[in-house]
């Protein structure tokens, strides 16, 4: 955990050492590390949490932090600052996360426990208006007829970063599976701004901070459009990206071949990652520069993968990441 920079090591002091899970650098990337929590720890968290279903943590939004403190302290608080300098070390920033023996669509009530618990150490899961709660839970099978790419199997669903069609910033995406029957392929692809070789030509160029129009296709349940630059900068001036090539609206040709033209180089990146995520399993990335997006499925009439998805923005005491204006 040594990779932070100066800043980011600040934001809190890391543990000596982990308590109840490990941290190893995944295999795809030293970028993307992989937090094991041991099914004892799992085990000791659902019995803690047992008492309140989800329906509980969807009215009463407190209790989302009050899971959190549970699993964190089950980790004798070393699970927050690890969490929370992963999430904002622009050398990282992104985690594969897989809590042992949490891995049977029986246990999903238990796995979105799990996720919130995660997320609300780092910050808080925004509205999501498409399910009308703080998550969205979805399934993908072998025909669909969805507005959007993220329903539709037998395509790639491009990299993008979440949350451009909202006003509220978007900090970080967890992406949970839940389920998964008769799939081949569908690996989440993913590539960090830094690793794209194209980021210096787009990021420099006089459009990367012109206000673009974007909106959204009518399951998303949001008719405003919103305005904002494809780049912004970090507290530190690093490039941070909000983008999806569906939902942005060029304003004449310019925009146009200039979007497409980083979208051909985003999608080229020979840096892309493909990772698969078990049962069970979540990432949980920054959004403001991992991008994020999913491959192909093999067509099979049974074929069946059930997600869940928060997005939120990071909060915590010591007043140090603040986003460019």
């Amino acid at each position: 955990m040594n990779a932070f920079t100066k800043i980011e090591d600040l934001v809190m002091p890391l543990p000596l050492e982990t308590r109840g899970y490990t941290v190893t650098p995944s295999k795809q990337s030293p970028r993307l590390l992989e937090l094991t929590f041991a099914r004892e720890t799992v085990e000791a968290f659902v019995k803690a949490v047992a008492e309140w279903p989800v329906q509980a943590l969807e009215y009463k939004s407190f209790l989302r932090f009050r899971v959190g403190q549970i699993l964190d302290d089950l980790c004798e608080g070393t699970l927050r600052p690890v969490l929370l300098n992963t999430i904002l070390g622009r050398s990282t920033g992104g985690m594969l996360i897989k809590p042992e023996g949490l891995d049977d669509v029986s246990q999903a009530e238990d796995m979105v426990k799990f996720t919130t618990a995660c997320a609300h150490l780092i910050g808080r899961s925004n509205f999501d208006a498409m399910s009308g709660q703080y998550y969205a839970r979805f399934v993908v099978v072998n025909t669909d007829n969805s507005d959007s790419y993220l329903r539709q199997p037998h395509r790639v669903m491009e990299l993008h970063n979440d949350g451009t069609f909202v006003d509220q910033i978007t900090d970080y995406v967890l992406m949970l599976k839940i389920d998964e029957k008769n799939m081949e392929g569908g690996n989440s692809l993913l590539l960090h701004l830094d690793d794209w070789e194209d980021l210096d030509a787009f990021f420099t160029h006089p459009l990367a901070r012109r206000d673009m129009r974007w909106t959204a296709p009518p399951s998303k349940n949001t008719t405003k459009d919103v305005f904002h630059s494809v780049f912004d900068i970090d507290a530190e001036g690093r490039p941070t990206m909000r983008y999806i090539d569906q939902f942005v609206q060029p304003a004449n040709f310019e925009e146009g071949v200039w979007l497409h033209a980083l979208s051909e180089s985003i999608e080229g990146s020979e840096q892309k990652l493909s990772i698969p995520v078990p049962v069970g399993s979540f990432l949980l990335i920054n959004n403001l520069f991992w991008l994020h997006g999913r491959d192909r499925f093999i067509p099979h009439d049974g074929l069946r993968r059930e997600l869940m998805r928060q997005r939120g923005y990071i909060s915590f005491q010591k007043p140090m990441y603040q986003r460019g204006q």
